[in-house]
C-alpha cells in the first residue's frame, strides 16, 4: 500500500494528503526556481506522488506560480507548463504540478507533515544552476548531474528498494 504523504503550509490554511509509491526525499534540485520558491539551503526536495489520490482542504487559499526560464538550455524566455503551488497567506511551497505528466504530482519534502523513509543515497541535480555560496554535501553513493539524470523518481527507488507497494 503506498504511504499517505500529509502536509500543510506553515499557518495551516492549507492541508494535504496523497498517496506516494516515491515518498523517499532523495532528489535535490539545485536550480533557481527551487531554490528561490523553496530552498533556503541551496536546493529543494521533490517526492513523487499520486495526483488522482490528492485530497485538498483550503483550496480557496491556494496560488499558482509559473516560471519564466531563460538558461542556457532555454535561450529564449519561456513559462514553464510546471503549476508550483502555494499558500497564498504565509507563502509556504506546497507541490509541483506538471500537465505534462498529469498521473503525478510533486510534494516539496519540507511541506510533509509524516515521517518519510530516509534514502540510502542521494541525486544532486542542476548543479549547473547551483547558487555560487552552495556548497554540496554529497556522500558516498551519492550521484550529482549538471542537469538532469536519465533515472526517473520511480526508477530511483525501484533500483533501491525504496518503491512502496
Amino acid at each position: 500500500m503506498p504511504l499517505l504523504l500529509k502536509g500543510s503550509c506553515r499557518c495551516n490554511a492549507v492541508r494535504f494528503e496523497v498517496e506516494s509509491h516515491t515518498p523517499a526525499p532523495f532528489m535535490l534540485c539545485y536550480c533557481s526556481i527551487c531554490r528561490k520558491q523553496q530552498g533556503g539551503g541551496g536546493f529543494a526536495i521533490n517526492l513523487g506522488a499520486d495526483n488522482e489520490t490528492l485530497n485538498i482542504r483550503g483550496k480557496r487559499n491556494l496560488g499558482v506560480y509559473r516560471a519564466e526560464i531563460e538558461d542556457d538550455e532555454h535561450p529564449q524566455c519561456e513559462v514553464s507548463s510546471g503549476e508550483r503551488n502555494f499558500c497564498r497567506k504565509c507563502g509556504s511551497a506546497l507541490w509541483l504540478y506538471d500537465p505534462t505528466w498529469p498521473e503525478l504530482v510533486h510534494p516539496f519534502a519540507s511541506a510533509i507533515d509524516n515521517d518519510l523513509p530516509i534514502p540510502p543515497s542521494r541525486v544532486h541535480l542542476m548543479l549547473k544552476y547551483k547558487a555560487n555560496w552552495v556548497e554540496p554535501v554529497v556522500g558516498k553513493g551519492d550521484k550529482t548531474f549538471d542537469v538532469y539524470p536519465e533515472e526517473s523518481i520511480a526508477d530511483w527507488h525501484k533500483r533501491t528498494g525504496m518503491w512502496v507497494e
